[in-house]
């Protein structure tokens, strides 16, 4: 409003007071006396006098007035010369900027509770605001507010003159826009030029908007004290909410009443503690002094009736009075912490993403690091976001009730470990800790989670995202076999032999052992992981980590905590690692088996909102092509077998819904430090991991259930709770879907080629399902059949013309050659090699010598040499072995007398021969290695023959004493059977 405009309306004023003046009765009969002449007839000199004094200072007071005026004017000009004109986006940016406290949401828009901040706001539209509200804020303060144009005259004049004269404040001089004006625009500072622009940017702001907007702002500025939880509140929404616990849209009109008289003193008239709960009854009776005072207004105003004011000033506004509440960082610690954590890093990136950076710069640079961390916490805590979840509220209210009733955690531990910060030992008692998580595979909702036992005992850790924990064995699917499937370099049938190895390291030597000690011989893949053998997987680990499985495996599926000087340990492939992962990353990595190969990163926040409504951030899954479907389908299968029959079989009796394709993995990390249990389904991924956070042995002898039991019992527990809120998601009825490409084949167990007759003889051929990239096209040849030979006091494989009766073993041996290629040739004891499984079958299969050589023998096409010195003394036969390299053996021929015919009667691979007739003519040839006999020895006579015969025959007797068996005959000499 312009000076003129203010001078008119003075001059306005002026003349209304003589008009009303003049009406008066009093007036009336003293006009009516001077028009009838009286007066002047008897006082004409006093009039002219008097008439002449009045006009003398009514003259000096018009230009007193004037002056004062044009004083006025030039002072008000002088204070506000510095203010600059504000246009109508510069007011509406400023009056609508008040700080409002995001707020977090469940999954489907359940309110949660704020955000932690210093100030609470919720904003409100004026529709949502009742009427008894309104007009009770109005009656208070502000009763010209529809009338004036952002100031009222009179009301600045009196304050100024109680100001002035040092008076009691009986009501404030500035009107709603002008208290609007100060708070948003201006500061809260005392000083004539602060009012002076005061006064000038309320009278601007009213040309701009309308009498709604300008309370609507209003409302949601002003401070009304604290809520039942002692946190400061300002937005009649949140005060409604905060004092009585409804919305202002239902506030009754004593509410009302005591609403709008909270802003002339907030901590004084607010009927809370600074601290929470409710003031004692001298505390809260000014606030309803308070209430009175307004309820007068609103009457004396008209906007109440005389019984509608009776009837609130009887109200029992008291029993209105919320309780306290925990706040929502009390009621859901875990939950709303992570909640602010992850928004603040998703509006940190949204924040500098409007200037122009990326991460990648804010990564690289501290500094710029560190505005933009401050920034996001300020706006979180000031900018009114809405931060929805993916929590599903009863599945996690129900997570937190579990745990809190959980009884088979275990003993807490007491004993001493280093200060981290001192590096003294300090004694300390420490229960057993708990995280998981709940993922649904396809979108990588986070639905629920469970972020450790008490919240403000455990430091306010969570277990479930900032716990990193050596993973164990729940790292084979993951890093060791699932990428070897999707090499080609094993599939489930596999056979791999499960014996001491050592390993050479930079350091020394390594020797994995398995969990619980011993060895198993040769078992297929799938057996090694379902019982979780460390050996087998150490090896597999071994063929593959050359490829560098954790940059094209791990990494894509969100574990980036492994280090670069630990891709090369073995131990990595069965989870021995530096830092650990945490429950998240373990739980995201599995479900990728149920997405058919493809990541999904989890996610904790869904979408975020600014007060406007408008999305500044919306999760969008991205997947990540990380393993086929077959290589997926391929790990969930055998994983079922961890349930069916494996390491975790304990939960079969404990799954309440028994219908569901559940596969999974045990985890025990080293000294038993940690227990873990992932399962998937077709839908969601489960997680639970226990320990404690001072790493330490979760063994307890005294303990009903085993430390895995114990685990996988929570698990189970967890998953029938969430199942029993939403059995569609956790329970679903269909299997997880076979792709293309997995076909079903039969194999040597022995060495997983395509079986041989001689495995189908052995009784040894298994079946299981492949990546048709990967099936088997070679023949076995892990077996033989004649064993093998001795060939110039060698051991040598037998051929096929090898003659029989000299080759060692059952008729079937491992082949040398594939036990060289396997390095089983390598063992101390070939019969480690044998399984608990069917062993029977294994123990049929001969073990050759040790020094069973690769020799092949040439064929000359020659006879042998004839054994020579051939003589018998007692019941045996001995002679010299043949001169010829590749004889395998002797047979023994006898004839009843000289010049009869001659027959076979027994063989020796050695050179002595136990004879069992005393009377008969014997002589022996040499056999080599394709069959072909030598000529025969010199005949030797054994027992008296008559003259004659001796004669005719020319042979000389040789007494001997009949024996019975060759006691040369080799019967499997130096091999073994199990």
């Amino acid at each position: 409003m312009k000076f003129k405009q203010f001078l008119q309306t003075c001059i306005h004023k002026i003349k209304s007071f003589f008009r009303k003046l003049r009406e008066h009765p009093y007036s009336k009969k003293a006009l009516s006396a001077w028009k009838t002449g009286k007066i002047q007839q008897s006082s004409r000199i006093g009039y002219d006098v008097i008439w002449n004094i009045v006009l003398f200072f009514l003259i000096i007071g018009v230009i007193g007035a004037f002056f004062a005026g044009g004083v006025g004017a030039g002072y008000f000009a002088s204070l506000v010369k510095d203010e600059p004109i504000r246009d109508y986006e510069n007011m509406e940016q400023n009056i609508y900027n008040y700080e409002e406290t995001s707020s977090l949401y469940f999954a489907n828009d359940k309110y949660i509770g704020d955000v932690r901040s210093d100030l609470y706001r919720q904003e409100v539209t004026l529709k949502n605001v009742s009427e008894d509200l309104k007009n009770a804020v109005i009656a208070t303060e502000d009763e010209y507010f529809n009338e004036h144009n952002g100031i009222v005259p009179k009301a600045i004049v009196r304050a100024l003159v109680q100001q002035a004269t040092n008076a009691p404040m009986q009501s404030g001089g500035s009107t709603l826009t002008q208290q609007l004006v100060k708070n948003q625009i201006l500061t809260n500072e005392v000083s004539f030029e602060r009012k002076a622009k005061e006064i000038l940017i309320a009278m601007r702001l009213e040309r701009f908007f309308d009498k709604n907007e300008i309370l609507e702002a209003y409302l949601n500025v002003v401070p009304y004290g604290r809520d039942a939880s002692g946190g400061n509140i300002a937005g009649i929404q949140t005060a409604a909410q905060g004092i009585f616990g409804i919305d202002a849209s239902e506030v009754n009109l004593a509410q009302a009443a005591y609403l709008a008289g909270l802003p002339q003193s907030p901590s004084y008239y607010t009927p809370f503690k600074n601290s929470g709960g409710l003031k004692g009854e001298e505390g809260i009776q000014p606030g309803l002094n308070r209430m009175k005072s307004v309820l007068e207004r609103m009457h004396e105003a008209g906007y109440i009736t005389k019984s509608q004011f009776e009837n609130a000033l009887s109200y029992d506004i008291t029993t209105d009075f919320t309780d306290e509440s925990p706040s929502p960082v009390e009621k859901y610690p875990y939950l709303t912490v992570m909640a602010q954590q992850r928004a603040k890093g998703i509006i940190q990136e949204h924040l500098a993403k409007e200037d122009g950076y990326t991460m990648e710069d804010l990564q690289n640079d501290d500094k710029l690091m560190e505005d933009y961390a401050i920034r996001a916490d300020r706006a979180l805590r000031q900018n009114g976001y809405d931060i929805h979840t993916t929590i599903d509220k009863k599945t996690h209210d129900t997570f937190q009730k579990i745990v809190q009733n959980y009884e088979h955690f275990g003993p807490d531990w007491t004993g001493y470990v280093t200060d981290e910060e001192t590096g003294e030992k300090k004694k300390i008692t420490q229960p057993i800790q708990t995280g998981g998580i709940l993922i649904e595979n396809k979108t990588g909702r986070i639905i629920g989670f469970v972020g450790g036992r008490n919240f403000n005992k455990d430091s306010q850790f969570n277990f479930a995202f900032q716990s990193k924990r050596s993973n164990g064995s729940t790292m084979k699917p993951i890093l060791t076999y699932a990428p070897a499937f999707e090499q080609g370099v094993i599939q489930p049938g596999t056979p791999i032999a499960d014996v001491r190895k050592t390993y050479s390291t930079p350091s020394g030597g390594y020797t994995p052992h398995n969990y619980g000690g011993g060895y198993h011989g040769i078992v297929p893949a799938r057996k090694a992981l379902y019982n979780s053998y460390n050996i087998p997987a150490i090896k597999i680990y071994d063929k593959i980590r050359g490829k560098d499985p954790v940059s094209e495996f791990l990494e894509p599926m969100g574990i980036t905590s492994i280090r670069d000087n630990e891709y090369t340990h073995l131990s990595l492939g069965i989870g021995g690692t530096t830092d650990g992962v945490s429950v998240e990353e373990n739980v995201n990595a599995f479900a990728t088996f149920a997405n058919q190969g493809k990541f999904v990163d989890a996610h904790l926040i869904e979408q975020i909102t600014d007060k406007e409504g408008n999305v500044i951030f919306e999760y969008n899954p991205d997947p990540v092509d990380v393993f086929s479907p077959q290589t997926a389908y391929l790990t969930v299968d055998v994983m079922r077998d961890v349930i069916d029959r494996g390491t975790a079989t304990y939960l079969q009796s404990q799954l309440k819904y028994n219908h569901v394709d559940w596969a999974g993995k045990t985890g025990t990390s080293q000294n038993y430090k940690d227990a873990w249990f992932v399962g998937v389904n077709p839908n969601v991924s489960m997680g639970v991991w226990i320990g404690y956070r001072k790493g330490k042995n979760i063994r307890c002898p005294s303990c009903s259930l085993s430390y895995s039991q114990r685990n996988e019992k929570l698990w189970a527990q967890l998953v029938n709770a969430a199942s029993d809120i939403n059995p569609e998601l956790m329970a679903p009825e269909q299997k997880f879907e076979r792709p293309g490409g997995i076909v079903t084949r039969s194999y040597c167990a022995i060495s997983g080629k395509l079986p041989s007759d001689l495995c189908k003889e052995a009784g040894l051929i298994k079946t299981d399902i492949f990546n048709a990239k990967y099936v088997p096209t070679e023949k076995d040849d892990s077996l033989i059949r004649g064993s093998y030979v001795i060939v110039d006091g060698k051991a040598v494989l037998a051929a096929e013309n090898t003659p029989k009766e000299f080759v060692e073993g059952d008729g079937i041996t491992f082949n040398p050659e594939f036990l060289k290629r396997k390095g089983y040739d390598q063992l101390n004891d070939p019969s480690t090699l044998f399984p608990s499984t069917n062993r029977k079958a294994w123990e049929k299969i001969g073990l050759p010598q040790s020094d069973v050589s690769n020799k092949v023998v040439e064929n000359d096409g020659k006879k042998p040499s004839a054994p020579g010195a051939v003589k018998a003394s007692g019941s045996k036969l001995t002679w010299n072995q043949s001169s010829s390299s590749d004889v395998v053996g002797y047979r023994i021929y006898q004839a009843k007398r000289p010049n009869s015919s001659f027959r076979l009667i027994g063989n020796t691979t050695g050179t002595k021969f136990t004879f069992t007739d005393k009377k008969a003519v014997y002589r022996v040839k040499a056999v080599d290695y394709f069959g072909l006999e030598s000529a025969a020895s010199k005949e030797v006579l054994v027992g008296d023959f008559s003259k004659s015969e001796n004669e005719k025959s020319g042979h000389s007797n040789n007494a001997a004493e009949g024996n019975q068996q060759n006691e040369n005959t080799n019967k499997n000499s130096g091999s073994e059977k199990q």
